[in-house]
């Protein structure tokens, strides 16, 4: 009889140490899972309906809007692909000739300057990366306020040309 109440306590003990082990693990899934969900909430591709966008006619570009100086240098540098209809828009404090460059830029650009009324005054199509040092800059032939990164080839596709007047629909009040 004693025999039989060891073999009891101790398969106790044993079910009662998987059983831990399992509610252990099942807290750890449920936990990873929820942080999963919280971190990766906004790793989705923005609404078409609300992210920033450079527009025109029908067609837009979703774009990341660069403003501080230390985003305005690093650009799409290290970057491996852009979203077809993916972008960078540059916004700078004035108006200037800036000349831009493809250093670390690992993807083939179009780049398209724009003046403060957002018409096109410059484009350079399919911009490759930069393959020796230095790396050859691309100036615009007038002033611009803002300066338009996107998939090479991507400025032909749309039809766009010197003159033509571009809409920003951005989230964020420009500066």
């Amino acid at each position: 009889m004693k025999r039989q109440n060891n073999k009891e306590v101790r398969g106790r003990e044993v079910r009662g140490r998987k059983r831990k082990k399992e509610e252990f693990f099942s807290v750890i899934f449920v936990s990873c899972f929820l942080l999963l969900c919280f971190f990766c909430g906004g790793c989705s591709r923005p609404d078409a309906r609300t992210a920033d966008q450079v527009c025109f006619g029908d067609k837009c570009v979703q774009v990341e809007v660069v403003r501080k100086e230390e985003e305005l240098h690093r650009g799409l540098q290290f970057r491996t692909s852009l979203a077809p209809d993916g972008g960078m828009l540059f916004v700078f404090q004035k108006s200037g000739p800036y000349a831009f460059w493809m250093k670390d830029t690992l993807i083939p650009l179009d780049m398209i300057w724009m003046d403060s009324e957002r018409r096109i005054v410059h484009i350079e199509h399919n911009v490759p990366p930069c393959a020796a040092d230095p790396c050859p800059r691309y100036p615009p032939s007038g002033p611009a306020l803002y300066v338009l990164e996107i998939n090479a080839g991507f400025a032909a596709k749309l039809g766009l040309k010197v003159g033509d007047t571009m809409e920003f629909r951005l989230k964020e009040a420009e500066k």
